[in-house]
């Protein structure tokens, strides 16, 4: 059957649902360790000390903490995500002046993947905003920066809208943009020309869940290495903002490098780089197998 246009958009939202609930199960705990060393770095030596240290103060729980709004937050990013995905991909099929059905070459893949990022940013910002704040308010406490924690979702919600409003939820929004657009073209741009390597000729869609993996581990991997110092600024201007007036990205940044230097912004770079390809990979295998199912389930009808 022919595929009409908002089956296709349900599809792929559907399917980019599975894999953010993937890729936040597999990659949480890392993400704890690199929001906390991005955020407090004089606080940790390296990410072993990171989740010792952890496990010491707060125990287990300490590394699943802002798992629900990392799960929100990553369910309605990659269902957005993907979702414009499929619409971009045919927004660069026009432009090239190509048919609907062409398939686009990695480069063309990946500048779709680019746009659809900006769309994913307007729901991504707020819920990893919560989600980093929740993960680093034992170091604030700690820091003396805040008497006292917020220490669920609602009640750092609810402080918030009580000392900023709706827009405060939108602190560090132009940094994420700054973030996932570039980094969205190196993340499909990787994900797809490691497939391209793997299928050596063959159809992509023949490819197993091992070159999935890979493919996906590869291409998160690149995102993170191109986007690393605006994601450490991004997590600087959202958590520190809880104790009052935080300057912007380029103030954030300025600051930053005179006070602690250039390496500063690589702080918790090895758990990211490590959650980025266990996560990703789950997420690709994640989302190319639900809709390969959801897409044979409809061809069968």
């Amino acid at each position: 059957m022919r595929m009409n246009s908002a089956i296709q958009a349900a599809v792929d939202l559907t399917a980019g649902a599975a894999g953010g609930t993937a890729c936040v199960m597999t990659g949480q705990p890392f993400d704890t360790a690199k929001v906390k060393m991005q955020t407090f770095p004089d606080m940790y030596k390296g990410i072993v000390d990171c989740f010792v240290k952890t496990y010491k103060q707060v125990g287990f729980r300490g590394f699943y903490k802002g798992t629900t709004p990392a799960l929100v937050a990553n369910i309605a990013e990659n269902s957005v995500l993907f979702m414009c995905y499929g619409f971009c991909q045919q927004i660069v099929r026009k432009i090239v002046g190509v048919d609907r059905k062409t398939k686009l070459s990695d480069l063309q893949n990946a500048a779709a993947g680019s746009f659809a990022s900006a769309f994913a940013t307007l729901v991504l910002c707020p819920t990893e905003l919560v989600k980093c704040r929740l993960q680093t308010m034992h170091e604030m406490q700690l820091s003396g920066k805040i008497r006292q924690g917020h220490n669920t979702v609602w009640s750092v919600v609810k402080g918030v809208l009580q000392k900023d409003g709706p827009l405060g939820f939108y602190r560090g929004l132009s940094s994420t943009l700054l973030r996932e657009v570039p980094g969205y073209f190196f993340f499909f741009g990787g994900y797809e020309l490691s497939r391209t390597f793997f299928a050596s000729g063959r159809s992509k869609d023949e490819l197993g869940p091992i070159p999935l993996l890979l493919s996906g581990g590869f291409g998160g991997s690149c995102l993170w290495i191109a986007v690393y110092p605006v994601d450490c600024v991004k997590s600087r201007i959202q958590v520190l903002s809880m104790a009052g007036r935080q300057t912007g990205f380029m103030g954030t940044f300025a600051n930053i490098v005179k006070n602690e230097g250039v390496f500063a912004l690589y702080s918790g770079l090895k758990p990211t780089m490590i959650r980025a390809f266990l996560a990703n990979g789950a997420l690709f295998l994640a989302y190319e197998y639900s809709r390969k199912l959801m897409m044979n389930q409809i061809d069968s009808y």
